[in-house]
């Protein structure tokens, strides 16, 4: 079994900061990632709001970037899937396939996963126009044609966001009444560039290098049409990457684990942070700033342990 200070579950932002600030803290830590370290950062065609790059950076750059920062303090990745958690006792237990981890802290920043359509060239368009991010992505559709997939809170008030620059936005509802508060339905409906797509779903997203238009279905009379966008936002939902501590610390009813503002959950030395705490922003500066809250609640409190036996 290997011993650590810290582990980070998950190599997004957040998890890069929490290792960057736990390693300039002076603890012995360890990323535990599955996929590529950059998580969802590395599928966005282009960032413009992240802090120092004024002239944007494309995901993957900015990814890259975070990672060798990690590494240049001596920050240990590991590529593997952590299983199974017990975090009952002071050294908390982790297994991977290949191994077990102990520590008396854990950062948990395992992210959050936008739920997809799953229709033909979805996957390959995302960062090409498919995106799942108005806030991220919103300002690189100026006067363009875009869709908004989904019927709720988020799905109608990014819409009303993203008409800031767009040309034409047009909603895609599978029923004929949004779920949107009533306040948000009207912002949208008094919007002169909204449109609204009512009872159509989404079976197909077409372009070659960049989104070009999308097939929609009528669920009443199964009719399809052709719909020319330059872009397609899909806001139906995130599902938080937190099946494997849910019976370990409190979540939401959503499955987000619930912190306070020192990212601490209801476990002494188990933090969260980024996309898989439930929080009112989820953005890469964000992530980054919960990782670095999170490391240092890490520090002090393995400061306290120290103290406690002397």
């Amino acid at each position: 079994m290997r011993a650590y200070d810290t582990i980070i579950i998950g190599g997004g932002p957040a998890g890069l900061a929490a290792g960057l600030y736990a390693m300039r803290s002076g603890l012995k830590t360890v990323l535990l990632e599955k996929l590529q370290p950059g998580g969802q950062v590395i599928v966005t065609d282009f960032v413009e709001n992240y802090p120092g790059f004024p002239s944007g950076i494309s995901g993957g750059e900015l990814s890259a970037h975070m990672e060798a920062q990690a590494r240049a303090v001596g920050l240990e990745i590991i590529a593997t899937e952590v299983v199974s958690v017990d975090l009952t006792g002071p050294e908390k237990i982790l297994v991977t396939p290949d191994e077990q981890y102990k520590a008396p802290t854990i950062i948990v920043a395992s992210g959050a996963t936008y739920r997809r359509l799953d229709v033909p060239g979805e996957q390959q368009l995302t960062g090409k126009g498919v995106s799942y991010c108005a806030t991220c992505d919103g300002p690189l559709f100026r006067d363009k044609e875009i869709a908004v997939v989904g019927g709720g809170n988020t799905a109608v008030q990014d819409a009303v966001f993203l008409a800031r620059f767009a040309r034409k936005v047009t909603i895609v509802h599978r029923r004929d009444a949004l779920r949107a508060t009533k306040i948000l339905q009207e912002r949208a409906f008094k919007n002169k560039k909204i449109d609204i797509a009512w009872n159509s779903v989404v079976v197909e997203i077409n372009g070659n290098e960049r989104v070009e238009g999308l097939v929609l279905r009528d669920v009443k009379t199964r009719a399809d049409r052709s719909v020319p966008v330059d872009g397609v936002f899909i806001v139906v939902g995130t599902d938080p990457n937190t099946e494997f501590v849910k019976r370990s610390v409190v979540l939401d009813p959503a499955g987000y684990i619930l912190t306070d503002e020192d990212m601490r959950t209801n476990v002494p030395g188990v933090y969260a942070a980024g996309d898989c705490r439930r929080k009112s922003l989820r953005q890469i500066v964000t992530a980054a700033a919960d990782g670095a809250i999170a490391a240092v609640s890490a520090e002090r409190y393995i400061e306290s342990l120290k103290d406690r036996m002397l």
